[in-house]
């Protein structure tokens, strides 16, 4: 009877272990960091990259959590945007300081490398930011400059890990060539990568840094089947001041390409990435060449705005706004590819995609891209080429992934 007891006992711990497993569901890896009583920062001088879309599941703000846990803080830094998240695409941001006292070191001023001088400040540098899935946001880059700092300091560099928003979406888009390596292209990665900063990093280290002290703290209850919003505990914060929402961040990698060409990408309206136009574009003809690609989850309806900022400020731009309908089935690769297949197509002058070559292809992580939209290539040629190069990434790099 005894022996009974005991073995009931055992089955119903196990039952309430994984009861309670289950109900704590999703976690950023800043709260699990949280709930572990930030132990692994015990007794460690520390230094956060971080800003103010950086919160835990019940909104607190990063830095603040590691503060009433006593961590031995010394400084934050802030990526582009800014802590505060105030500051447009490419505009310089110099140091500020929070009403915390805690003194905040700009990435995006000056250098967008730590100062070899702070780093001798701290035992620890964490990084907290929350990508969004696109290899040309720059939160990655400062990442990569932040681990090669930390190697160089001889510090530990720790990942916070947070979900990739578009992670169910596969792999797509070229994959970045050295030679086109810049702050928009960090890593050898497609453009739409489908991995956390957390798996990134370990692919960096291997590739980059192998001898630097890297630790991810990595997220509980999450899988790569899910958009981010999917999951209870989820908060969205804007990454940056122009991704106001989720559906934005899903169609950022659709349109983010028009940045290097003379059609606005929707700077300026209260919809950037979600429309795009120019004074010389007819939205109706672009609909309709729009509409010969049958692009998968995705409606086009022709457009009129007139920017307050960025390209073409305050002219009548005429153009297409995207709104998803399915996003399982939305396609952003190609619909951006059928997006510059249709303006070559149709104002192959005015689009500017030689006048901006060099920032194009630092986008596109190559050439390849650019030259094959100018010499009119059909989208599924575009389309294999590219898919062509992530099965080489994917064969190369079969366990990047941290999550099942």
């Amino acid at each position: 009877m005894t022996r009974l007891l005991r073995i009931a006992s055992i089955i119903l711990l196990i039952l309430f272990c994984s009861g309670r497993l289950f109900a704590a569901g999703f976690r950023y890896g800043i709260d699990v960091l949280d709930n572990d009583g930030c132990r692994m920062l015990s007794g460690k001088r520390v230094g956060l990259v971080t800003n103010a879309a950086a919160r835990s599941a019940d909104g607190t703000p990063g830095y603040r959590l590691l503060l009433r846990h006593g961590v031995n803080l010394r400084f934050l830094m802030a990526p582009e945007h800014g802590f505060s998240l105030d500051r447009e695409a490419g505009e310089k941001v110099g140091n500020a300081a929070l009403v915390d006292t805690l003194k905040v070191y700009s990435l995006y001023g000056d250098s967008r490398k730590p100062d070899p001088s702070l780093l001798k400040e701290i035992d620890v540098l964490v990084f907290d930011l929350q990508d969004v899935g696109v290899r040309c946001y720059t939160y990655i880059s400062t990442m990569k400059l932040c681990m090669e700092a930390c190697r160089e300091a001889g510090i530990t560099f720790m990942v916070l890990d947070r979900p990739n928003p578009l992670a169910p979406l596969p792999a797509d888009g070229f994959v970045l060539k050295p030679a086109f390596e810049s702050f928009v292209g960090a890593a050898e990665l497609p453009f739409v990568h489908g991995m956390t900063v957390g798996e990134i990093a370990v692919l960096l280290k291997r590739n980059r840094f192998p001898g630097l002290s890297l630790k991810v703290v990595k997220m509980d209850g999450y899988r790569r089947s899910k958009f981010a919003d999917e999951f209870d505990g989820f908060r969205f914060m804007p990454p940056s001041p122009n991704l106001r929402d989720f559906e934005t961040v899903m169609l950022y990698p659709s349109t983010v390409m028009l940045e290097a060409t003379d059609v606005s990408e929707g700077r300026g309206t209260d919809a950037p990435f979600r429309m795009i136009g120019a004074p010389f574009i007819d939205g109706a003809a672009l609909k309709k060449e729009l509409n010969v690609h049958m692009l998968p989850g995705v409606d086009v309806m022709p457009v009129v705005f007139t920017p307050v900022s960025g390209k073409h400020v305050g002219l009548e731009c005429r153009g297409v706004r995207l709104k998803i309908t399915d996003r399982r089935s939305f396609d952003p690769f190609r619909t951006s590819v059928a997006l510059l297949l249709s303006l070559r197509k149709l104002y192959p002058q005015e689009l500017g995609l030689s006048r901006h070559a060099r920032f194009f292809d630092q986008l596109a992580g190559s050439s390849r891209y650019r030259n094959m939209i100018e010499d009119g290539r059909s989208i599924g040629e575009i389309l294999e080429a590219a898919r062509s190069e992530v099965r080489e990434f994917e064969s190369a790099s079969s366990d990047r992934f941290l999550y099942p």
